[in-house]
Parts: C-alpha cells; sequence; structure tokens
C-alpha cells in the first residue's frame, strides 16, 4: 500500500474549500459595511443640525472607504475590478475615491520564476531563446494578469509581455457570483435598479479576458477599425506579435507614455500651470480625442474596448453590440444631445430597458435619468452624482429590467465621466457623438438627410496645432 502524501492531501482540501472560505471572507465584510451604513441612517436622521449631518456622513464614508479599502485589498482577483467600478470621482462618496484609487494596479505579482514558468509553457520553449532581456519586475500587476518589460531576440525594439496569472480564473467566477447574489439582495431592498442583469453582463465580459487570443485578434480589429475611418487614429493601439500569442501569454509593442492619473504632474514638470488654459486645452484635447475613438466605436461598428479606467493601458475587455442596441443606443445619444424627452422615452424602449415611473413628470425624469446613465456631462455646480439619493432620478423612475448587453456602454460611459471629472473637465459626450450617432442611423436608413455629421468629423480631426508643447499628447494611448 502506497504511503499517504500529506502534502498533496493539504493541498487538495484546500483547493477544494477555499471558494468557500473566500465567500464567507466576502459576506462576513460586505454585511459589515452594508448594516453599518442601515444603522447610521437611523442614527443621523436624528440630527436636525444640517452641517453636523455632512460631517458625520463624511466620517461614515471615511470608516466605510477603509472597510472596502481592506476587503478589495485582501481578497484581490475580482474585487480589484469591484474597487475600480466604485471608486469614481463622479459617484462615489470623496473619502471612497480618496482611498480606493490606489488600487488600480496592485494586484499581488506572481514570483518571477513562476512567470518564467509559465511563459515557457505557453511559448512552448526557453525564456531566453525568445527575449535578449526580459525584466523580472513587472510593469504593473493587475486582477487577470502583469505585465513585463522584454526585448525580443535580435531585434531593437522593447515589447511589453503580459502574463495572466495562474489559478486566477476559478477564484474570480467564485467572487463574481458572491458579487450576484449581494445584487440581488440590494436591488430587493434598497436599489431599485436590475443589478443582477448588470453582474450577469460582468461574469460573461470577464470570461472573455481569460482568452488573450481573443484579445489579440480585439486589439487588431479596433486598430483597423480607427485608422479606417480617420486620417489620423485619435489613439494608439499598440500592434500584437502575432506568433507569440496564446491564451494565457501576449506580447505586444511597448509604447512609452504618462498615465492619466500624472497627467498633472507631468504638465507642472513641463513648467506649465496645471490650472491654466493651455493645461485645460490639452485635457480636452485628450477626452476629445479618447471619445472620438470611442463614439466612432460604438456607434458605427458595435465592437468597442470596454474598460476605459485610469489604470489601464494594457489590459483589453471588447465587447461587440448587436446592431439593434447599436442603433438603439444611437438614438438614445441624439434625445440626450437634443434635449428631447420623448425620443429618450421610445429609446429607452427600443433598447429593452423596462421602467416604473413614481413621478408626475415622467418624460422630463425619463431624459434627467437617460443623462445620470449614458452622458459625461454633470450638471451645473455639481462635482459628484447621487443616483441613489431620495430626489435622483433612479428613485423615482425605478429600472425593473436592464439589458445586460448594454451594461458594457454603460459602464464605458461612467468610466469617460470618471476621467474628464479627474481633470476637471466637464463635457457631454452626447453632444460629441451626436454626428457620429447621425451618421450611423442615416446609413440604417433611420434618419433623412446627412445633417452636421459630415462637417463635424473634420473638426474633431484637426488636432491640437495651437499648443506645441503639449501636442505629443493628442496619441493617447490605450488598451
Amino acid at each position: 500500500m502506497a504511503p499517504l502524501d500529506l502534502k498533496e492531501i493539504q493541498e487538495k482540501l484546500s483547493t477544494h474549500f477555499r471558494p468557500w472560505e473566500r465567500s464567507f471572507r466576502f459576506w462576513i465584510r460586505a454585511a459589515d459595511i452594508y448594516t453599518g451604513y442601515k444603522v447610521f441612517q437611523v442614527r443621523v436622521s436624528f440630527v436636525k443640525d444640517v452641517q453636523k449631518q455632512e460631517a458625520m456622513w463624511e466620517r461614515q464614508h471615511e470608516l466605510a472607504a477603509e472597510k472596502i479599502y481592506s476587503m478589495c485589498s485582501d481578497l484581490g482577483g475580482f474585487f480589484l475590478k469591484v474597487a475600480q467600478i466604485i471608486g469614481k470621482p463622479d459617484l462615489a462618496p470623496a473619502a471612497w475615491v480618496r482611498r480606493l484609487v490606489t488600487l488600480c494596479d496592485q494586484a499581488p505579482a506572481t514570483p518571477s520564476d513562476i512567470v518564467r514558468v509559465v511563459l515557457e509553457r505557453e511559448l512552448g520553449g526557453n525564456v531566453d531563446d525568445f527575449f535578449d532581456n526580459f525584466e523580472a519586475d513587472p510593469l504593473g500587476s493587475a486582477s487577470i494578469a502583469q505585465v513585463h518589460r522584454a526585448r525580443l531576440r535580435g531585434d531593437k525594439r522593447d515589447v511589453v509581455v503580459k502574463i495572466q496569472h495562474p489559478g486566477v480564473q476559478d477564484l474570480m467566477m467564485t467572487d463574481i457570483r458572491n458579487l450576484q447574489a449581494f445584487a440581488l439582495y440590494m436591488q430587493k431592498t434598497d436599489i431599485k435598479f436590475d443589478l443582477f442583469s448588470i453582474t450577469k453582463e460582468m461574469e460573461k465580459q470577464i470570461g472573455y479576458e481569460f482568452d488573450f487570443l481573443r484579445e489579440a485578434d480585439a486589439m487588431e480589429r479596433i486598430r483597423r477599425f480607427l485608422y479606417e475611418n480617420n486620417k489620423k487614429s485619435p489613439v494608439l493601439v499598440p500592434r500584437v506579435m502575432q506568433n507569440m500569442v496564446t491564451r494565457r501569454v501576449l506580447v505586444m509593442e511597448y509604447i512609452d507614455g504618462i498615465p492619466i492619473l500624472k497627467l498633472g504632474d507631468e504638465i507642472a514638470r513641463r513648467g506649465v500651470n496645471p490650472r491654466g488654459k493651455i493645461a485645460a486645452a490639452a485635457k480636452r484635447n485628450i477626452l476629445k480625442s479618447l471619445t472620438l475613438a470611442y463614439g466612432q466605436m460604438i456607434l458605427k461598428s458595435g465592437f468597442f474596448h470596454a474598460d476605459p479606467h485610469p489604470g489601464n493601458i494594457l489590459i483589453c475587455r471588447v465587447k461587440d453590440l448587436p446592431n439593434s442596441l447599436r442603433l438603439g443606443y444611437a438614438s438614445l445619444i441624439l434625445a440626450i444631445a437634443d434635449n428631447d424627452p420623448v425620443r429618450a422615452s421610445e429609446s429607452f424602449r427600443e433598447l429593452g430597458i423596462d421602467t416604473l415611473s413614481k413621478c408626475e413628470d415622467e418624460q422630463k425624469e425619463m431624459l434627467r435619468l437617460a443623462g445620470t446613465m449614458f452622458d459625461t456631462k454633470l450638471p451645473p455646480g455639481v462635482m459628484m452624482l447621487q443616483p441613489f439619493a431620495e430626489e435622483s432620478s433612479i428613485k423615482k423612475i425605478a429600472v425593473q429590467a436592464f439589458p445586460e448587453e448594454l451594461f458594457s456602454v454603460l459602464r464605458t460611459v461612467h468610466l469617460l465621466r470618471g476621467l474628464s471629472v479627474g481633470l476637471g473637465i466637464n463635457y457631454s459626450c452626447a453632444e460629441q457623438w451626436r454626428p457620429v450617432a447621425e451618421e450611423a442611423l442615416y446609413l440604417a436608413g433611420r434618419l433623412s438627410g446627412k445633417s452636421s455629421f459630415v462637417a463635424s468629423q473634420s473638426f474633431f480631426l484637426s488636432g491640437n496645432t495651437c499648443f506645441p508643447q503639449l501636442e505629443a499628447w493628442n496619441d493617447l494611448v490605450y488598451l
């Protein structure tokens, strides 16, 4: 009889019970954060002084931010993406943003010896056979993968090597199913919004992110589309090294750039006033380039990069939007840009967004809700949306059903809004996308006359010749 391998048994038991242990840790922490807010709401209701209430809320948000940060940091995996979603300056309390913004690229790195094992298994050879130089320390580590700088064998070009963390897929699927259960509870108690459908779409999209072959194809498809539809592409997409892509490894060209969160520091380093007109023009130009690219991708092709969070330079999440939703969204963009409540209501129905009105002026609130969900512009004097406050449109118009496939558009717009707020620029993507939406509807036979979209294209592609010392920042790098 063969002797028992205690270490092997221990590893099998650990693997078997790890999802249960992880789920337990999530629910304990989530329940603590949720009940903390519910108890606080009762306590603050007895305070009549508005200033005292605001101070109490700030303190509560700070306490919750520490707990959310601790949960996301300790659990890692999918919860790093949760931190990216909720830690946005236009949506979350300031205390949350200050604490969670540092989690963008703080996933634990896979040790270098394991990285080499993964690389050699995936590429089918020794690391030194492929690279003259491979930096052991990663450039960054995110929830699914980490990236290393390297130099190809016999080539002067530097590349970026993206390697998937071993075993991360099973953990992330456990995380998102826990989040789905929590979303079901929340939408039945506090938030009258179809959160469960959103988490189902997240589950589907996250599943795609583990296939780097699909990601490489998507990068090339987006790069070709942008170059074919513009005299000069509004953003740069790294080229993929086609013979060095597997399901878990992706090698692409290295493009040097400035992280968008550090743009203010770089402006100051160049001797430009970060709050002056030149800096504001540069920031606005960057946002125009980025939103033009997204407007074209979403409204003209329906195939778009769907994860433009500030720390995301190398991760490519894409979404292929059906024509019916693409054209329905184009119609909604025109409704928002033209401030048309009737068209907004019709577009919601066309998109399959099922709502239940709890107010007198339903169409007016529907237009407000459309702007909150699908435009980047904030109302005058507002620096942070409070979508679940009593006076918000979401409280007045309950969203009972939300198409899963539309979540990627919703997330993309909200991330673009977060970028604009972070840069101190308040603008409307709907207004910028109006000509692209008109073109999409015209080509589909749903709009008579070319309207303004032809003239607008030349304006968007004119470049930033007025500010030569910042001209290089037109080429915004993403993916």
